[in-house]
């Protein structure tokens, strides 16, 4: 289903932890695009298979922000469920933001009040269309974060990415987990399966020998335990890297296996990062 929100609110409210909390959510993130272009913009992503867009707008828009209610107006009629997110907050507390920070305000047209009040005056027409107005006064960075987790997280399901790898060309930079499958029956030993991959079913027969399946056991047990835990504290996505010492044999399989096992608990992806590169070696 498509999702789009527009982001919109004062400075200091904290529109940046907004964006790049959206982004990790899985929203394509526009900051501060015209609003005569968002039509186009939002066909462009569709057609390349985005499914859910955020779009900010705010006082750095200058001239093109009093096209914003008429932008919403046109994304609307064109089937687009836009849901408007206003982030507001006293000004006192944005004067004590922008001091501690030692930021300028965009406008930097006077005193930093009147600076404020003008944006709250500007920003007026958008903070009346809100769908969700949220006073980040008394949130931290970290707070704010999971309020737009739990109103926008169900934009992108949880996903677990098992990524197969060999221990001999280097560890997987962006895993959350590394386990090893070193301990289980290497077909590299013998002929008939030695150029072979960890797909092929007669590897798999031997990996998974009642010695293989127990200690797959455990580890399935384990995979489940970590990815749900980390799909219960908010994060969209988790991954877990098996690894075998070429990234041929044993760590295909398991990959395969998990992923197989575990799809009807999570959205699984899997990425057999060294195969290609392991069967290669067999053609030497």
């Amino acid at each position: 289903m498509k999702r789009l929100v527009i982001v919109s609110g004062l400075s200091g409210a904290g529109k940046t932890t907004t964006l790049h909390t959206l982004e990790d959510l899985g929203f394509f993130v526009v900051d501060n695009t015209p609003p005569s272009l968002w039509g186009n913009l939002t066909a462009t992503l569709v057609g390349g298979g985005v499914q859910a867009v955020a779009l900010a707008i705010d006082i750095r828009a200058g001239p093109f922000l009093a096209e914003a209610v008429e932008g919403i107006a046109s994304l609307r009629k064109t089937g687009w469920p836009v849901e408007v997110l206003f982030l507001d907050t006293p000004n006192e507390i944005l004067l004590g933001r922008f001091n501690l920070t030692r930021r300028t305000h965009p406008l930097n047209e006077g005193s930093l009040s009147e600076d404020l009040d003008r944006e709250r005056t500007a920003l007026l027409p958008l903070r009346s269309l809100a769908d969700t107005l949220l006073d980040t006064s008394t949130l931290s960075v970290r707070e704010l974060a999971n309020r737009i987790q739990d109103r926008f997280a169900a934009a992108t399901p949880f996903t677990l990415r098992l990524v197969s790898f060999g221990f001999k060309r280097g560890l997987p930079r962006d895993a959350d987990v590394v386990l090893d499958a070193r301990t289980l029956p290497n077909p590299f030993y013998d002929p008939i399966l030695c150029s072979l991959s960890g797909t092929d079913p007669r590897v798999q027969a031997c990996i998974f020998s009642p010695q293989g399946l127990e200690f797959y056991g455990n580890l399935r047990s384990t995979v489940r335990m970590l990815a749900g835990r980390a799909a219960s504290s908010g994060r969209q996505g988790y991954t877990i890297a098996i690894g075998c010492t070429g990234g041929q044999h044993r760590s295909v399989a398991v990959a395969d296996r998990l992923g197989h096992d575990l799809a009807k608990h999570f959205r699984v992806k899997i990425d057999h990062r060294d195969l290609d590169l392991a069967l290669a070696e067999h053609q030497v």
